[in-house]
């Protein structure tokens, strides 16, 4: 089956990654760990928020509405926003979102990260560590507690040895300073990480063997890799997860649930792995898509099927 996928979105994948979140622990809001136990109902259900940040390119910085995305996500019942780097770029950004944390009693989880990196590239290196050295302490003063890291696509063919070195060689000192920080990194995979039999991925495991994995389940599907194969063989590694549906033709859906993802054999093969970190419902529409419901509903709806069908 050919995958259809959304323009926009395809070309900032190519050229860089969002990531996932994590953990919380927020001034006034303390969230018991999930890693202090294995019960499947204390798995906190997060929201990443691309839908909104995709209408601001090619920053992604939706900044400018983060007040409307922590109360539609307050709305929907969701216990963590996801963010991306952008929104914690700006000086004042830890006392806006710790504003919003405490207004909407929502905490913020953690974030992604990769827009516009490659960590393959050392010439590069220097830029990413400025820049983690800003994003990862604020993101550690409003309580966000995972790292969701894209590692970056390469145009010209599979990452060379060195190449592959040199990534390994970043994720180990982003790893050290998320570390400092009180946040857990992971590697957040979008379609380049886990093609050609997962080669990139595979590569930075032989590297870093014991580095935490949050897979984006329908990047998964995307890069032709079964999420529950993933999961049976990663699964002791996987601290985080990216929910998101697709028609059987590859046309993401409006809400989780509307579509053909085999979402129970996929909480059967969690529930096998006693997965026990976090997961975050992460929603993009087709290019020119028009919802037929309110965003809020949408996030509702996807949180409502996440609870029947994986019991969280």
């Amino acid at each position: 089956m050919k995958i259809k996928e959304n323009k926009a979105r395809r070309e900032f994948v190519k050229k860089s990654g969002i990531g996932v979140a994590g953990l919380f622990l927020t001034p006034g809001l303390i969230i018991q760990s999930s890693a202090c136990s294995n019960a499947s109902n204390d798995i906190p259900i997060n929201a990443h928020l691309w839908v909104y940040a995709s209408k601001f390119p090619p920053n992604w910085d939706c900044t400018p509405v983060l007040d409307t995305v922590f109360s539609d996500l307050s709305y929907a019942g969701m216990q963590g926003v996801e963010l991306m780097e952008a929104q914690l770029r700006h000086d004042d950004s830890v006392e806006r979102l710790n504003a919003l944390i405490e207004k909407y009693q929502l905490p913020v989880s953690g974030s992604s990260y990769g827009v516009g990196f490659g960590m393959w590239d050392t010439a590069q290196h220097e830029a990413i560590l400025e820049d983690i050295n800003i994003v990862v302490p604020r993101l550690g003063k409003i309580g966000g507690k995972t790292f969701g890291i894209s590692v970056g696509g390469k145009k010209d063919g599979l990452k060379t040895k060195t190449e592959l070195d040199a990534q390994a060689g970043i994720l180990k000192k982003i790893r050290a300073i998320c570390d400092d920080n009180g946040v857990e990194a992971n590697l957040h995979n979008h379609t380049y990480e886990v093609e050609n039999n997962l080669y990139d991925l595979k590569e930075t495991l032989a590297r870093i063997p014991d580095f935490k994995l949050g897979p984006d389940l329908n990047w998964l599907i995307r890069a032709g890799v079964d999420p529950v194969d993933f999961i049976n063989t990663y699964g002791s590694q996987v601290v985080y997860l990216h929910i998101r549906d697709e028609f059987e033709d590859g046309t993401w859906t409006e809400f989780v649930g509307q579509g053909d993802t085999n979402f129970e054999a996929i909480a059967s093969a969690l529930k096998a792995q006693n997965f026990n970190g976090q997961a975050a419902i992460e929603l993009a529409f087709p290019e020119n898509f028009t919802p037929k419901n309110e965003l809020k509903e949408d996030w509702k709806l996807s949180r409502a099927f996440v609870k029947k069908t994986f019991e969280w």
